[in-house]
């Protein structure tokens, strides 16, 4: 290569060195080889050959019968109307409850923090088993009936002045709910929401105080600001163990069963064992159909959080979406590289 004036201009060199940039050969990279990992595979394939041969040879597992319990009325009936409704239920009540005491115990005002506080401080430290118990035998046992009066002690008082009304305004009777089911789904809503109100307070502190000043700055109301601004960016945080809660909270309508509930999954699973003497058999059933819930929550979860995580990372629709926008315009991702 020459210059304007004819000047030649030497090649370039390869630092370090006098050799020319095209003398150098392709490089020929020789990838690390890792024959641990195949030595792991074999054995971790061996180890579920073995699992899936003993699953499949042993007649006691009797698979026949366990899928044909999976399809039985009261199993059905029991997966429906007592874990996948108290599932919902519970879940309403403790992601609504949840964010509500969240948001109390990052108030200013000390009052609503204590009580914030108190509220989880209790219900996480009674287990979840023994508030099903409680709510579902001892409150109809305490309270039949709730007297509603006008103030505290109001029947007390209207006793002790001799009048002839104890000012009980309405009457609520306690027995005529007294499903066991209800008081289920109240127990483990009110268990859920303490762990719900930690969830939300973690998400809602993920997010950057400037948002909340930028919002108060638009003449947004605290409470305007919370709705619009803050929690759908705290979502993201939120979703994922939120996700996981409900997953745990299907799993834990089997404590329903104490009561006990009649239609519910693992009760009826359970009572057709006792019944056929075939118990592994019905329980692989109960286990099945808890895997299959489970799943579809999974990926609904997954959807969830990919709709969330819109803008935060490189997740793949945001990928997807910048490829087909950067071929449109004729670039390449990375500033034309």
């Amino acid at each position: 290569m020459t210059t304007g004036s004819g000047a030649a201009i030497p090649p370039s060199t390869v630092e370090g060195g006098s050799a020319p940039l095209s003398d150098t050969g392709p490089i020929k990279a020789v990838p690390v080889r890792h024959p641990g990992r195949w030595v792991a595979l074999v054995i971790i394939a061996i180890f579920f050959a073995m699992v899936i041969s003993s699953f499949v040879t042993n007649e006691r597992w009797d698979w026949p019968f366990a899928f044909q319990v999976m399809n039985y009325s009261p199993v059905l009936e029991g997966l429906l109307k007592g874990t996948i409704l108290a599932t919902i239920g519970s879940m309403i009540i403790g992601v609504g409850l949840g964010v509500v005491i969240g948001v109390m115990r990052l108030s200013d005002n000390p009052v609503l923090k204590f009580v914030g506080f108190l509220y989880t401080w209790f219900f996480r430290g009674i287990p979840r088993l023994v508030l099903v118990v409680l709510f579902g035998t001892g409150i109809g046992y305490l309270y039949p009936k709730f007297d509603i009066g006008p103030f505290p002690f109001s029947q007390q008082l209207a006793g002790w002045l001799g009048m002839s009304s104890d000012l009980t305004l309405f009457t609520f009777n306690v027995n005529q709910i007294s499903s066991t089911l209800i008081w289920g789904i109240i127990a483990m809503g009110l268990s859920e929401a303490a762990y719900m109100a930690e969830i939300a307070r973690a998400g809602i502190m993920s997010v950057d105080n400037g948002q909340r000043e930028a919002a108060s700055a638009l003449g947004m109301k605290p409470s305007l600001s919370m709705r619009r601004v803050i929690l759908p960016q705290a979502m993201r945080v939120i979703i994922p163990p939120t996700g996981n809660e409900t997953i745990a909270m299907l799993k834990d309508t089997s404590l329903l069963m104490a009561l006990p509930l009649s239609t519910e999954l693992f009760f009826q699973a359970q009572a057709i064992g006792n019944r056929t003497l075939k118990i592994m058999p019905t329980l692989m059933a109960a286990c099945m159909w808890y895997l299959v819930i489970t799943s579809v929550l999974m990926v609904g979860q997954y959807f969830l959080e990919r709709h969330f995580g819109r803008g935060y990372g490189n997740t793949s629709v945001q990928t997807k979406t910048d490829t087909t926008k950067t071929r449109l315009m004729g670039l390449t991702i990375g500033g034309g590289k």
